[in-house]
C-alpha cells in the first residue's frame, strides 16, 4: 500500500527561531513597536506573519502588512539561513526514503524561502511534493487535501509540532503525528487530535515505519602537523555539522577509548625516548584495532557521523615517513587494526613543517614526538604528501595559512558536499 508522510517545517525538520525571531524583532524596530517578549516569541513558530503581527503585536491589518515586508526585508537575505535541522532528522527521513515512504512539506512559509531553506540544509532531495503558503494566507486542511494521492487506500500522515498541523490533518481526514521535539507541547498537540506523539525523529521514524532499519553514518578524519589547526577546524565543522542535522561523534587518536587513551600516554610521554620506531607503530595499531571496534564502527553503524582527530594516515606520515619504516610497512601492521575501515573523506590542514612547529611551540610544552628534530618533521610531511598523492579522491587538501574563517568555510563547503552526496 502506497505510504505519505506530510511534514511541517518550522519546529518539525528544523529549528528555526534564531532566524524567525531575530527577524520579527527586525519588523517590530523597523515599525517603531516595542520589541517582543520572549514569552511572545514563543508563540511565533506556526502561525501566518499577517495572524502574529496582529495578535501577536497588536497591529492593524495595514501596519501587519507593512511588517510582513520588514520582516522578508531581512528573513529572505539573513535569516532563512539562521537555522538548524534537528538532530536525527536527517536519519529519519534517510530510513522513511529507504523504506519506500513518499514524502513532502506542508508548511506556512512562502515558498521561495522554503525552497532555498531546504536546498541549503540538503533536504529537497527528499521530497516529491512542496506546498506553502500563498498570500499569507496558510490553511493547513487545504493545503494537506491539495496533495493527497489519487488512491483513497493509501496511508497518509501529516506530521507537525503544532496545533495547526494536528487540526488541518484532523480534518483532511489523514493520520496525525505530534511532534514533542518543536515549539508545541505535548498537551496542545493531543488537545489537536494527535493521534500519536513521538518524542524524537528516531521515535517517529519507528511509529511511521515500524522495524525499518537505521541507515549507516559517515567516517571522517581531520589530519595534519601539529600546529597546523586542526583543534580549531575540527571545533568548527563540528558545529556546521551539527546545524545541518548530522549527529556528530567526536574522537581521537590515539585514544578515543579507554585503552587507546592509556597507549596514548605511554607514546607521548617525554620519558620513554628510548622507544622503538617498530614498538610506537605497533603500540599505533593497537590502541586503533580497539578504536575502531569498540567506537568507530559502532557510531557509524547507528547512523552518526565519526570525525576523527587523526587515524592511520598518521601513522604512515609519522612512523612510515618521520621514522623512515617506509609507507608500505606501515600501512602492513595496521591493516588487521583497520580491517578495512577507513574514513568517506579526509581534510589535510597543509601547512609547511617550519611553520607549524612554529605555531607548536608557542601554545605550549612540546610532547616526545614533537620534540623530534627539524628533518624528522619534515619528513612526516613528506609523507602526508606521498599519501594523498596515493589516493587523492579521499582528501581535502587545505592551505593552513589563510583565515579561519576562510579555512572553516572550505573544509564546511567540501565536508557537507560529500556527505550529501553519500546519504
Amino acid at each position: 500500500m502506497e505510504k505519505w508522510v506530510l511534514f511541517d517545517l518550522d519546529g518539525t525538520l528544523t529549528k528555526s527561531e534564531e532566524g524567525i525571531w531575530n527577524c520579527a524583532k527586525y519588523a517590530a524596530e523597523q515599525m517603531g513597536f516595542p520589541l517582543p517578549t520572549e514569552e511572545t516569541l514563543k508563540k511565533w513558530i506556526g502561525p501566518p506573519l499577517i495572524w502574529s503581527f496582529r495578535n501577536l503585536m497588536g497591529m492593524t491589518e495595514e501596519q501587519a502588512w507593512q511588517a510582513q515586508e520588514k520582516y522578508r526585508e531581512r528573513y529572505n537575505t539573513r535569516g532563512k539561513y539562521e537555522n538548524r535541522v534537528y538532530p536525527g532528522v536527517r536519519n529519519m527521513l534517510r530510513t522513511l526514503r529507504e523504506a519506500g515512504v513518499h514524502m513532502g512539506i506542508v508548511t506556512g512559509k512562502p515558498e521561495n524561502s522554503t525552497v532555498d531553506i531546504l536546498d541549503f540544509f540538503g533536504l529537497k532531495k527528499f521530497m516529491e511534493q512542496i506546498v506553502c503558503a500563498t498570500d499569507g494566507h496558510a490553511d493547513k486542511e487545504q493545503m494537506i487535501r491539495s496533495v493527497l494521492p489519487a488512491d483513497p487506500a493509501a496511508e497518509v500522515w501529516m506530521v507537525g509540532d503544532r496545533k495547526y498541523d494536528m487540526e488541518g490533518g484532523v480534518r483532511a481526514g489523514v493520520h496525525t503525528l505530534g511532534v514533542s521535539w518543536g515549539y508545541g507541547s505535548r498537551e496542545e498537540l493531543e488537545n489537536a487530535g494527535a493521534e500519536r506523539i513521538a518524542a524524537s525523529p528516531r521515535e517517529a521514524a519507528e511509529i511511521l515505519c515500524p522495524g525499518a532499519a537505521v541507515p549507516k553514518g559517515a567516517f571522517l578524519s581531520m589530519e595534519g602537523l601539529d600546529g597546523s589547526g586542526k583543534s580549531t577546524q575540527i571545533e568548527r565543522l563540528t558545529d556546521s555539522m551539527d546545524r545541518f542535522g548530522f549527529e556528530v561523534m567526536l574522537t581521537r587518536e590515539p585514544g578515543g577509548t579507554a585503552v587507546g587513551e592509556k597507549i596514548r600516554d605511554i607514546l607521548l610521554d617525554r620519558e620513554n625516548a628510548e622507544m622503538t620506531a617498530e614498538t610506537e607503530a605497533l603500540l599505533y595499531a593497537a590502541a586503533r584495532a580497539q578504536h575502531v571496534r569498540e567506537k568507530i564502527r559502532p557510531a557509524v553503524a547507528a547512523g552518526k557521523v565519526v570525525l576523527c582527530d587523526r587515524f592511520l594516515d598518521s601513522s604512515v606520515a609519522y612512523q612510515g615517513g618521520g621514522r623512515q619504516l617506509g609507507v608500505d610497512r606501515v600501512l602492513a601492521m595496521n591493516a588487521p587494526a583497520v580491517g578495512g575501515t577507513l574514513p568517506l573523506l579526509t581534510v589535510y590542514l597543509d601547512l609547511d613543517h617550519r611553520a607549524s612547529l612554529a605555531r607548536r611551540e608557542a601554545a605550549s610544552r612540546l610532547d616526545r614526538l614533537e620534540m623530534e628534530k627539524e628533518d624528522f618533521h619534515a619528513r612526516v610531511e613528506e609523507g602526508y604528501h606521498a599519501l594523498i598523492a596515493r589516493n587523492p579522491e579521499r582528501y581535502v587538501v587545505v592551505d593552513a595559512r589563510g583565515d579561519r574563517e576562510d579555512i572553516a568555510g572550505t573544509i564546511r563547503k567540501a565536508v557537507l558536499a560529500r556527505l550529501f552526496e553519500a546519504e
